[in-house]
């Protein structure tokens, strides 16, 4: 490693090993007995479903955590992180998921938050913005230390991050989840910039849970299960279906040989529609977009360029400001949630905890939000038939899989996939005619992503059609039989899926290549 990117104090780190660590919450064992190590050049993949003990465990090593049984040792010297500051004075980083930047202040500012100035009293900006621009220069970073955060791109923002890690010496980087929100471009650059990094010293944990990106990128994989190793392996010797297996305890189904699709009749049609984002400024520009029965359309972007406007105007959770929302010939521009579900309409909403259920409810209640004044469940549309909600319930989660204790269990107590597949199991209950499906698969684990990927592709093979809204290029990809992408709140390209590769799709992402 180059000792000119370590501070003074800074040895690099040759080896780190975490033998035997065990980390016990309330009710929950989130690591038992963990062992993993990581190698100076070396970029090692940590995988595993939600829950299974990654994040916990690479807490624990950046300081965020204690371990209660277990060893860290650095370089064979067994060593005690008890914060983050201790971790950074070891020479670990850590690439948080979501950016720790004040987006007011400019690069230089957010890198030296937090650091002595070597001026005393005064800053020292121009030191900070010097050695920027060095280590830029060195790894191809290309961020301007004087440009302040919010008018840099997601991908420039995470450079930003690297940096701030390097300029502190970090000699091992935990990058969690370091591609959820960046371009097919953007993820390539990143990946040159991790492979630079590995070639000159540095150690890298890479958490992901794309398996063809793990597959790319690193040069060995751990893959947890439950809190536990399941296993270590060469890259060179892992497959998807292989990793995906040990991450899940069975074989998954990766891939979909979808049926080809038997097109219908419009269903939802969109004309010239425009809405105000949450801050008030312009979230959706003039869309347009026609669906038909039978079909999936998936929309593509990153993240806040209008996807969550477009599902909630639709819906009726968003005021349209100009055009109009037809579905099966109805007007239904700025209609309510009631009206839109009574005429076939159902929506997966992104955040679940949030729009979807009622946390405190129980799973029965939840399954009638929606439905609890329908004849079927009502005597008189006064008092409840709860042996009715309860067996529709009980049939639902049967259908769906739903890992639940009764239907009385509290919602919020059960994972996020299978939340995810109760809403799914009660949206799918009306039979709807259209289905708007905003990040469907969001923070759910591979297992309940097949199974919900699965449900969609044979509710479009009944005829349903199906907006999918996701932040996911394979799921668009798998899933779609048009994809149209998103760019600061306008469609600015539409492709049928079998003509489309990555780059193009990538390009439209970024506002470049547009397709009339």
């Amino acid at each position: 490693m180059s000792s000119n990117l370590l501070p003074t104090g800074h040895e690099p780190i040759h080896q780190l090993d975490m033998t035997g660590i065990v980390k016990r919450f309330p009710g929950v064992l989130a690591a038992d007995r963990i062992d993993f190590d990581v190698k100076s050049g070396e970029i090692h993949a940590l995988l595993g479903e939600n829950g299974a003990g990654k994040s916990t465990l690479m807490k624990m090593l950046y300081g965020l955590y204690h371990p209660d049984a277990g060893a860290i040792r650095i370089n064979g010297e067994e060593t005690t992180i008890r914060n983050p500051q201790d971790a950074i004075q070891h020479g670990i980083g850590m690439i948080h998921q979501h950016f720790m930047l004040v987006p007011s202040l400019t690069v230089a500012e957010n890198i030296a938050l937090g650091m002595k100035s070597s001026r005393g009293l005064r800053l020292d900006l121009d030191v900070v913005s010097k050695r920027v621009v060095e280590l830029s220069e060195i790894y191809n970073l290309k961020v301007d230390p004087d440009y302040p955060i919010w008018q840099l791109a997601v991908g420039e923002q995470q450079r930003v991050e690297i940096l701030r890690a390097l300029y502190k010496g970090a000699a091992l980087l935990i990058l969690d989840e370091p591609t959820a929100v960046l371009t097919p471009q953007e993820v390539d650059g990143l990946f040159n910039i991790l492979n630079q990094l590995a070639d000159d010293g540095h150690a890298l944990v890479f958490i992901s849970h794309k398996l063809h990106e793990v597959l790319e990128i690193s040069h060995r994989v751990t893959v947890l299960r439950d809190g536990r190793r399941v296993n270590s392996i060469p890259t060179s010797e892992a497959t998807r279906p292989k990793l995906a297996e040990m991450m899940v305890g069975r074989p998954v189904l990766l891939e979909y040989d979808k049926n080809p699709a038997e097109v219908k009749d419009e269903r939802l049609i969109l004309s010239g529609v425009s809405a105000f984002s949450n801050r008030g400024t312009v979230g959706l520009d003039n869309v347009s977009l026609r669906l038909r029965g039978g079909e999936i359309v998936g929309v593509a972007g990153v993240s806040g360029n209008g996807q969550q406007e477009l599902a909630q105007c639709i819906a009726g959770l968003r005021e349209t400001t100009a055009g109009q929302v037809i579905v099966d010939g109805s007007d239904v521009t700025n209609a309510q949630p009631s009206a839109l579900n009574a005429i076939g309409l159902s929506y997966i909403p992104e955040e679940r905890m949030i729009d979807g259920v009622i946390k405190e409810f129980t799973v029965a209640e939840n399954y009638v939000l929606q439905d609890h004044g329908h004849p079927k469940f009502t005597r008189g549309k006064i008092f409840m038939l709860f042996n009715k909600i309860r067996d529709a319930c009980r049939q639902a989660i049967e259908a769906f899989e739903i890992k639940t204790p009764s239907t009385e269990t509290l919602v919020k107590s059960l994972s996020g996939g299978n939340i995810q597949k109760l809403v799914l199991a009660r949206e799918l209950s009306r039979d709807p005619g259209v289905l708007i499906a905003a990040q469907p698969t969001r923070g759910v684990d591979i297992g309940a992503t097949e199974y919900i990927h699965q449900r969609l592709l044979y509710e479009r093979d009944k005829g349903t059609a199906i907006l999918l809204i996701s932040e996911d290029l394979d799921e668009i990809r798998a899933l779609s039989d048009r994809i149209a992408v998103m760019y600061e709140g306008q469609i600015v390209g539409e492709v049928e899926n079998v003509d489309v590769d990555v780059e193009q799709l990538g390009l439209l992402m970024t506002g470049g290549g547009r397709v009339a």
